[in-house]
């Protein structure tokens, strides 16, 4: 994955960054409107199967972020 970030601009790298932090927002608010906030009947099992997925996105979504961030403070210090 590093690979493909040595090749964006700053610019880019800001835009991915914010895209991914919006993305991250968005999955968190829909997470907590379904689990916490409605009274729709989920499943047990159809319950479990969300909530891993949803903290796989979030794991996934939150290690982009950091190797975005650790490639912008890399080009700052240059």
């Amino acid at each position: 994955m590093n690979n493909d970030l040595s090749d964006m601009t700053v610019e880019e790298l800001k835009a991915e960054l914010k895209r991914l932090k919006d993305n991250l927002c968005d999955l968190e608010d829909m997470h907590s409107f379904t689990f916490g906030k409605t009274s729709v009947h989920i499943g047990s099992e159809k319950a479990q199967n969300m909530q891993i997925e949803f903290e796989e996105e979030c794991s996934m979504l939150n290690e982009r972020v950091a190797e975005i961030e650790k490639e912008l403070k890399a080009r700052e210090a240059v």
